[in-house]
């Protein structure tokens, strides 16, 4: 897998499944075109969730934590190899590997500004690395097992004891919220191929 070569090692990580019924070629062009934000915009439940984070982060900061401008999409089609989340690798039509730095357990969200060709090596103390990745096989005649896994490394011993502890509790919602970008996903593939 392209993730194994990008994030061979992780503290923690979550993996989530869906069978849909469309070809895998179909449901990789969905999985490229999505918007990802519909998985929040769409559920009420990852709605309240975020709502949640955003009041706990405004309180830690003492008021101080400003509200980020939400962007107009996310999509991996698109995705740049500089920014915050980037563009890792792809393997069409099996696929697709993104990832991000930042420091997002202590009550304000950080995102570092990288170049994908230095996020497997990224080192620098204070911070955790999430590699993601979006995998497509076929599950018998007409189906797509489709896979998203998400793995997350800490640069120091101190962010990792911070960040364990955080995912002890947010594992379950992170789950959740990978859930809903997996139906988006299945929704994209019951449109027509791009």
């Amino acid at each position: 897998m392209l993730l194994d070569d990008v994030m061979p090692a992780w503290d923690a990580t979550r993996r989530e499944h869906r069978i849909v019924d469309a070809q895998p070629r179909a449901v990789y062009s969905a999985a490229l075109h999505a918007d990802f934000l519909d998985a929040i915009r769409g559920n009420p439940g990852a709605k309240v969730m975020f709502a949640v984070r955003s009041a706990f982060e405004w309180v830690v900061s003492g008021g101080k934590a400003e509200a980020q401008p939400e962007p107009e999409h996310l999509r991996l089609n698109g995705m740049g190899t500089r920014g915050d989340w980037v563009l890792l690798g792809e393997d069409r039509p099996n696929e697709i590997a993104f990832g991000v730095v930042g420091r997002f357990w202590g009550g304000e969200t950080v995102w570092e500004q990288i170049e994908a060709a230095d996020f497997a090596t990224f080192d620098r103390p204070g911070f955790a690395k999430i590699g993601c990745s979006v995998s497509l096989r076929p599950y018998g005649e007409g189906r797509t097992l489709l896979s998203y896994e998400a793995r997350t490394l800490a640069t120091d011993d101190a962010s990792r004891r911070s960040f364990l502890r955080y995912w002890r509790v947010v594992s379950p919602f992170v789950g959740y919220i990978m859930r809903s970008m997996l139906r988006v996903i299945e929704v994209e593939a019951r449109g027509p191929v791009r």
